[in-house]
């Protein structure tokens, strides 16, 4: 069960909330510790005086950084009096458009839950009023000693409180892009373009995306556990890295009408069922191996299995 890190309120004009704040999201990335080779022996970090070669107490280590070409230090105290204090609300002070906030500067998601029942109707009152409306509350908040702006908006049945970078953190990408480098491309090849991306919309599953990386982390240990030798992925494509621009268009474009034409009513009404639709489906037709399929593998196996069952009749 998700662990509360923070607990206090929100506040909206002269409304208050009671909340708990809990983090959103969990890393399942593979995680190791470090061995010498051909040993069982773990390797630690020590901390050293890099002039002297001795090891040095943590207690004894102090922050610094050059000023004007002389160096300061600072104690974790020094640090701890200027800290801001631990924030016991969270006072929105505006409120802004949705669609106004650059993706750019969305940091971490936590969530926000009522800390008892009586809380649950202003709770819901504040999260269905910013739904309808597409407002987020703007605020400040301090957490574990940091500072941040956060926006607290309206998730389908929940409160999410989202900590954005301040404006000074974000990189201009005038900086790292060239705006004068080749030539614009044509009207032409804007609307080939827009015909490929309109191919491939569709709606946003996310449960059909999945950490492959991590799977084939886990597959390699048990393999090697049991003494197997593990199997080298294939390596990808070379890309020469030049491209006819006009002619990978006009490709793209044969491809996707050819896609359409090929599948008919049936793939775009597959394309719109989710996972769980495919699934139930594919039991429906007897699809053997279903649980070890992603959903493109789900959803041609659907497809064929269709189109026989058409065929023997």
């Amino acid at each position: 069960m998700a662990r509360k890190i923070w607990t206090g309120s929100i506040n909206f004009g002269l409304v208050t909330i009671p909340v708990g704040l809990y983090a959103a999201t969990e890393d399942h990335s593979p995680s190791f510790h470090q061995y010498q080779r051909g040993t069982t022996d773990r390797v630690r970090y020590k901390r050293v005086n890099e002039r002297t070669g001795d090891e040095v107490d943590y207690g004894e280590i102090v922050k610094g950084r050059e000023v004007d070409g002389a160096l300061i230090t600072v104690d974790q105290d020094e640090l701890d009096e200027i800290a801001p204090g631990r924030s016991r609300t969270i006072d929105i002070t505006s409120f802004v458009d949705l669609d106004e906030i650059d993706p750019v500067y969305f940091q971490r998601t936590y969530w926000l839950a009522p800390n008892a029942k009586e809380n649950h109707r202003p709770y819901d009152l504040l999260r269905r009023a910013m739904e309808q409306t597409n407002q987020v509350g703007i605020a400040t908040f301090v957490l574990r000693g940091k500072e941040y702006l956060t926006a607290v908006r309206a998730d389908d049945t929940a409160l999410a409180l989202n900590t954005l970078f301040f404006a000074d953190e974000i990189r201009d990408p005038g900086e790292i892009i060239d705006d004068t480098a080749g030539t614009a491309p044509s009207d032409k090849e804007i609307e080939m373009a827009e015909t490929v991306i309109e191919s491939m919309t569709g709606a946003w599953h996310p449960e059909d995306y999945e950490d492959t990386y991590t799977d084939r982390v886990e597959r390699l240990l048990a393999d090697k556990a049991r003494g197997v030798e593990p199997a080298a992925e294939a390596e990808p494509a070379t890309d020469s890295g030049v491209i006819d621009l006009t002619d990978a268009l006009r490709r793209s474009v044969e491809q996707a009408r050819g896609t359409r034409g090929r599948g008919g009513a049936r793939a775009d009404e597959l394309g719109d069922l989710t996972k769980g639709d495919l699934d139930k489906r594919a039991k429906e037709l007897g699809i053997r191996g279903r649980s070890k399929m992603n959903r493109a593998a789900l959803e041609d196996a659907v497809r064929d299995a269709t189109h026989g069952s058409r065929a023997a009749s």
